[in-house]
């Protein structure tokens, strides 16, 4: 679980309100101890557990679900939020969303990639966010690339977005460069 010991480290170092997420591929969520060494990776860096952000796959979820469950309550229980990731990809189930309060509904990038030319993922992406809203869960759209998607989102209720339009992917010194305020990145170069 070097991924979840790594983020913790470099969240430690971000402002207090900073959040990072962590996607755990099925075979890392099934590992002996997962639960310990992520209480173990928090504790050891001081990282408040509502700073972490799990994001688990639809696939995760199929493999005998009550073990899925229970860690997933049992992470829940250290404080950690949750979310699935690729929704609507796999092998999608609303029941999923019932057995577990999801903190987090991540709207898979090929509905976003033909949003603007395509009424199936425009309203596909309005189902699941508002699925997302009337479940207390948040909904970000994974994969925006233009302003065009951006808006279009935005206007579906969607106000959370990750893809190229925000940002490329980040090595953890380039991220902390983005959260310092424009004086201390002035002293820091």
């Amino acid at each position: 679980m070097g991924d979840a010991r790594e983020a913790c480290a470099t969240a430690a170092t971000w402002p207090g309100h900073r959040r990072i997420a962590v996607r755990l591929s099925p075979v890392q969520f099934r590992s002996a101890g997962l639960v310990h060494c992520i209480a173990q990776a928090l504790g050891m860096f001081g990282l408040s557990p509502d700073r972490l952000e799990l994001e688990i796959t639809e696939g995760t979820l199929l493999e005998d679900s009550e073990s899925t469950l229970a860690i997933l309550y049992q992470l829940r229980e250290l404080g950690l939020r949750v979310a699935i990731a690729n929704f609507g990809t796999g092998y999608s189930s609303i029941n999923y969303l019932q057995s577990f309060p999801f903190d987090r509904i991540k709207i898979d990038r090929s509905f976003i990639k033909d949003i603007a030319e395509s009424a199936g993922s425009l309203n596909i992406v309005r189902a699941v966010t508002a699925l997302a809203k009337g479940l207390g869960m948040a909904a970000t759209a994974e994969g925006v690339e233009t302003l065009e998607q951006r808006r279009t989102i935005a206007a579906e209720g969607c106000a959370e977005m990750q893809g190229f339009l925000v940002s490329k992917a980040l090595q953890a010194d380039e991220i902390e460069q983005l959260l310092l305020s424009p004086q201390q990145r002035r002293m820091a170069g």
